[in-house]
């Protein structure tokens, strides 16, 4: 006997990817070139393992399921200053749970979130299209219905809440919205942020807002949930109800195998994060809550990361100009980009030019019309140094041109 909800985890990208190309051999005289995952490839800070190391005594010691008062404290700081949060709004100890990285986080939320039941019929998970598999893992494992949202050119790449019917708000227990969005780049500006909050507040749900891309942007740094709620509350400053926002320093920090993130927001809803975690979350160890410290009061490390992206992206753009609709995003460090069919143009790329990519398609579903958005994308992770970034991009565009 298991969960048999397990059974409709079955399309996971990686593995899909894997079977597609099973029996595909690359070219012998090409050296294959993998940008089908989003790993950063950046060093690590030194002060990542100079702090893990001046903190190597405190291995033997059970940590605090939430955080340290010192990583509470260091996040806080950083929220304020990255939105220009008023003093008072985030209290360290009340508004912030410390989780091993944001994808246990993200899975959590569906388990906080959904209610066997919602105004009398099965709940709803409204889930960007494309998404992050793990929102999908929440709502299946909680027996909720998933509602994909496609977000497409037409709609500058963010679900639109308006276009949802009274009866699907009416049973939404939870909404995942991911700023910067993966793998489109697309950023949810303030306006668009409050009015999702409102709507969250107006049926009672929860808005899961997943920002862990959000220090890796062109220029313009991407507002956040916490900002909107700062501009709705008014004078009541530290109102942050129905709203959880997910960093991680994987992205941020080159950090991935860290496993360190936070969730902030909605204290009750953090109470019930820490409730939850003392019960089944993976806890970080001490050293580890050191180091984390470290780096988010840390930002000359992050500024440099940007701009080596930068740097990536210059090689894209000279490469690629406007083929396949390719666009400079906003965010993150993929490229979104439109070869008609990504499953086969994938398959081409592998078979004739060694280059591994990700089919759009891998990382969607069909929505309501029976559509799915991502079927005519790849999705290629720039997070290779330059110079095989452009030996990549090249063989794309001889490919598929």
């Amino acid at each position: 006997m298991y969960n048999t909800n397990l059974d409709k985890l079955t399309d996971y990208p990686f593995d899909r990817l894997r079977a597609l190309l099973n029996g595909v051999d690359a070219p012998a005289d090409k050296e294959p070139l993998i940008m089908s995952l989003g790993e950063p490839q950046h060093p690590s800070p030194t002060l990542l393992i100079e702090t893990i190391n001046k903190h190597a005594d405190q291995w033997a010691k059970y940590p605090p399921i939430a955080g340290t008062p010192d990583l509470l404290d260091a996040i806080r700081d950083w929220l304020n200053t990255r939105y220009n949060l008023a003093d008072g709004m985030i209290e360290a100890s009340e508004n912030i749970c410390a989780v091993s990285g944001t994808r246990e986080a993200l899975y959590m939320a569906g388990d906080i979130a959904i209610p066997p039941q919602k105004n009398g019929g099965e709940p709803v998970v409204l889930i960007p299209n494309p998404f992050y598999q793990v929102y999908i893992g929440a709502a299946m494992m909680s027996r909720a219905e998933p509602v994909y949202m496609s977000a497409t050119p037409e709609n500058n790449f963010l679900p639109d809440f308006a276009a949802l019917d009274e009866a699907t708000l009416a049973r939404t227990a939870l909404a995942f919205l991911c700023t910067p969005s993966n793998p489109q780049g697309a950023v949810a500006d303030l306006d668009y942020l409050k009015k999702a909050v409102a709507l969250a507040r107006k049926y009672d749900f929860v808005l899961a807002i997943d920002e862990c891309y959000a220090e890796i942007y062109d220029q313009t740094p991407p507002p956040g949930g916490l900002e909107a709620c700062q501009e709705l509350a008014g004078e009541q400053k530290n109102n942050m109800e129905n709203v959880l926002v997910f960093h991680s320093l994987s992205k941020r920090s080159n950090a991935p195998g860290l496993r360190s993130g936070f969730v902030a927001g909605d204290p009750d809803l953090i109470k019930k994060f820490k409730t939850l975690r003392n019960y089944g979350g993976a806890t970080l160890p001490i050293p580890i809550l050191a180091a984390s410290a470290a780096l988010w009061r840390d930002d000359d490390h992050v500024e440099e990361n940007r701009k080596l992206y930068r740097q990536k992206f210059d090689r894209a753009d000279q490469i690629l100009g406007d083929q396949f609709d390719h666009y400079r995003p906003a965010g993150g460090f993929y490229l979104w980009l439109d070869v008609g069919d990504g499953e086969a143009a994938a398959r081409k790329l592998w078979q004739e030019a060694g280059v591994k990519v990700i089919p759009g398609g891998y990382l969607a579903r069909p929505d309501a019309s029976g559509l799915n958005p991502g079927a005519p994308y790849i999705r290629i992770a720039l997070v290779q140094e330059p110079e095989f970034i452009s030996e990549a991009l090249s063989r794309v565009v001889e490919t598929l041109r």
